[in-house]
């Protein structure tokens, strides 16, 4: 019993693995392979990189893998050679039973690009196995009138190899009545019947033991034995005889426990003992008698268990009707398992890409196979995945699908996809799997940094202190990781002159800008330059922004008297004659102030005079006039102090030193003749100075540094006709220029400021240009 117990599971478990054979799908054929059982682990059985044509290192390259049925994993591929070697030792009797031929299906797949071959690999069997006996006596009871040639069958021996490794013959030990016939059923497997050769007498020989022997083809064959015993009985001349002797059944495989599969009848002859039938069944496997049970009266045959059609698709069973006087009958019942849709398909995902590259159309992330070990239309299926989602499935090979991108994936608009794989049956009920695959994408720097404004205007007070924060630039990436990391820097400035390097910085981490040195309004009121970024991706994307900087103004500029000139040389005197109305024009005092707006606003006031009330000071233009009538009561000499002063907060002023000089007229000579010649000799040498003043304001206004005013101030001759000229000894400061024209100097001229010479009367030869100074 427990040879067939073994026998019985080793059955089941083969047609297990045929059923989920026929189910996997491949591409194209590779062919067979053979190989005999109990080979070593590691033996060689094909080079596959040979018999697929393939070069010496593209099995490795092409990622070639072997796909077996079933858990276990019998074949192992080596993907530097291509050889193809056992994985694990090889029992045929467990993996095929008595299927012969015993073959493992495969498949070899390659990923890139897909490809599918379909292999199979034959296990040769080897004569490992004797015969065995599942009893190991046998008791028959013969009546003493049975006629010769009559057959009494016994129980055949079981034997795990095939073919001509499986039992072949049996013959019996040397005795005078009894003769044993090898005969085979449909099925291929052979069987032992006695034949009675010699009549029996019970009173000669009431008992007979007999050894049955079991030979195999195996070279040499293996045997195996079993006792017979035989009791001659008397006469009961009548076995039973079933009223059919196959019965054909069909059931569900749904079938409840204790359901009548049949119903078994037969009859005998006799009467008393003799004729009164008890069913049973003969020689029944572990399996059969798990799943089916006889009512030893009635003959009704009813489930024990549920039967599965995956795992056993039919049963041939044998029924022994047995009458009291020990003779027997056979009859066979043909059991058929109808196929029923309780299993939902399977989902074997053989291959999975996440990450996948963003804007990379027709990628392959996932292969899988689909399996149902149902039949007929409950194994067909139907696989599908959300209709929103921008991937595609196709069937590539038998049961196999591929899961591809429809379209170039943007990983901005969306970095993960769950899809979900739907499969169904057409069975009925349908059944249906689902299977959850999550797709990462992976970033590729498409996009550029973009700043966050086109343009950014700054704003910095002059007299800043060095390395002051002026501003900041911010631009960002809709990449991730080292793509979406940003680096600024500083561009070539368009104008050739601007030395950018030396005026501002930035930080290259964060946008930071700062300005590396004080700057002054009056010397540069703004310039601009475009800043740079770019990202860590790989090629580098870059934009750009273009800065304003404009430098406000602060009133760090006093006003400067240009006339009467303030330098300690020898002031000039102003002539009144006493003649003069009122309002008349004594002078102009003249001044500018290097800041702008408001603080380049100027006024003037008379702050000082020797006699108050005499003279007064417009204040918007600096006009020195008379505010009365002079009389011969005034002094002849008059000091005056005009304060000029700018409107900035806090404000800012300078004086002024004005000497005016009463006179009757202005024929009568006022200063003595011989200094003239020193005086025009010093006037000379203040031309000389003026000229080198003036080329020195050329060049260096070219430079945008510094502006030099050059101004002559001319001297009103005592003599008679000799005139005297007074000019700076010096050049003016380079900040004495202003762009707001509101009264002061305007930055697009210089002037010369002089008395005109030889003239009888006091005028004044002012505000011309003599540089004209156009801007950039």
């Amino acid at each position: 019993m427990e040879i067939g117990w073994m026998h019985s599971r080793r059955q089941r478990q083969v047609l297990v693995f045929f059923v989920l054979l026929s189910l996997s799908g491949a591409g194209a054929e590779l062919g067979s392979y053979s190989v005999v059982e109990e080979t070593e682990r590691g033996s060689f059985v094909a080079n596959l990189e040979k018999d697929l044509g393939l070069g010496l290192t593209e099995m490795s390259t092409r990622r070639a893998r072997i796909i077996s049925q079933g858990k276990k994993q019998h074949l192992q591929l080596k993907g530097q050679t291509g050889d193809l070697l056992i994985n694990e030792k090889l029992d045929r009797e467990e993996l095929c039973g008595p299927t012969e031929p015993c073959i493992l299906h495969f498949q070899v797949l390659m990923e890139k690009p897909l490809e599918i071959f379909q292999a199979e690999l034959r296990v040769i069997d080897i004569n490992d196995h004797s015969p065995i006996f599942t009893e190991k006596e046998m008791i028959l009871k013969i009546p003493e009138n049975s006629p010769l040639g009559t057959e009494f069958p016994l129980y055949h021996a079981l034997d795990l190899d095939v073919g001509s490794n499986n039992v072949q013959n049996y013959k019996i030990s040397p005795n005078s009545h009894f003769g044993v016939l090898t005969k085979e059923r449909n099925d291929g497997r052979k069987y032992p019947e006695l034949v009675l050769d010699k009549e029996l007498d019970r009173e000669e020989e009431p008992q007979l033991r007999l050894t049955l022997t079991a030979l195999d083809g195996g070279s040499p064959p293996r045997s195996g034995t079993a006792q017979v015993r035989i009791e001659v009985v008397d006469i009961n001349d009548n076995a039973p005889e079933f009223e059919q002797p196959i019965y054909q059944v069909r059931i569900p495989e749904n079938s409840s426990l204790g359901s009548l599969v049949a119903t078994v009848s037969a009859r005998d002859l006799d009467s008393g003992a003799n004729g009164k039938i008890s069913y049973s069944l003969f020689q029944p496997s572990e399996d059969i008698s798990k799943t089916l049970e006889v009512n030893a009266m009635t003959g009704e045959i009813r489930l024990r268990k549920q039967v599965d059609f995956e795992a056993v698709t039919s049963y041939e069973v044998h029924i022994k009707a047995t009458d009291g006087g020990g003779l027997s009958g056979k009859c066979t019942l043909l059991l058929q398992v109808v196929d029923v849709n309780d299993n939902p398909p399977q989902v074997t995902i053989s291959a999975l890409t996440s990450p996948i590259p963003e804007n990379s159309p027709e990628i392959v992330v996932a292969v899988f196979s689909v399996s149902d070990p149902d039949s007929g239309n409950n194994g067909k299926t139907i696989s599908s995945i959300q209709e929103d989602l921008p991937f595609l499935l196709k069937p590539s090979v038998k049961n196999f699908y591929t899961l591809v991108t429809d379209r170039a994936l943007d990983r901005e608009a969306r970095a993960e996809y769950n899809i979900t794989l739907t499969v169904t049956d057409m069975g009925t009920p349908r059944l249906k799997t689902e299977h959850n695959i999550t797709v990462q994408i992976s970033d590729v720097n498409d996009n550029a940094p973009t700043f966050t404004q086109t343009s950014y205007t700054l704003f910095v007070p002059e007299n800043n202190s060095p390395a002051l924060h002026i501003g900041s630039v911010s631009a960002t990436d809709r990449d991730s990781g080292t793509n979406a990391q940003v680096t600024y820097f500083l561009l070539p400035p368009q104008d050739p002159h601007l030395p950018l390097s030396s005026l501002v910085s930035i930080n290259a981490d964060n946008g930071h800008l700062f300005a590396l040195r004080s700057l002054d309004y009056e010397a540069l009121q703004g310039f601009e330059f475009r800043v740079g970024t770019t990202d860590r991706g790989s090629p580098a994307l870059s934009s750009e922004a273009l800065v304003r900087v404009l430098v406000l103004d602060a009133n760090d500029n006093s006003p400067f008297v240009l006339y009467p000139l303030q330098n300690g040389s020898a002031p000039c005197t102003e002539l009144v004659p006493r003649a003069a109305e009122p309002g008349y024009l004594v002078t102009k005092v003249v001044a500018v102030d290097g800041d702008s707006g408001q603080n380049a606003w100027l006024s003037y006031q008379l702050l000082k005079a020797t006699e108050p009330g005499l003279f007064g000071v417009w204040a918007h233009n600096g006009e020195v006039r008379t505010a009365r009538l002079l009389s011969e009561r005034d002094a002849t000499k008059h000091r005056l102090v005009v304060l000029v002063k700018d409107n900035g907060e806090p404000p800012r002023s300078a004086t002024a030193t004005l000497n005016v000089l009463l006179v009757d007229g202005f024929s009568q000579p006022y200063l003595p003749l011989p200094e003239a010649a020193p005086a025009q000799a010093q006037g000379d040498w203040l031309t000389v100075y003026l000229v080198v003043a003036l080329a020195s304001v050329s060049s260096l206004f070219l430079f945008s540094v510094l502006l030099f005013v050059a101004v002559r101030l001319c001297r009103r001759s005592r003599a008679a006709s000799v005139g005297r000229c007074s000019v700076p000894e010096g050049p003016f400061p380079g900040h004495l220029v202003d762009v707001s024209g509101t009264g002061t100097l305007s930055q697009s001229y210089q002037y010369e400021v002089c008395l005109t010479g030889g003239s009888e009367a006091n005028e004044f030869k002012f505000l011309n240009p003599i540089i004209p100074n156009f801007p950039p």
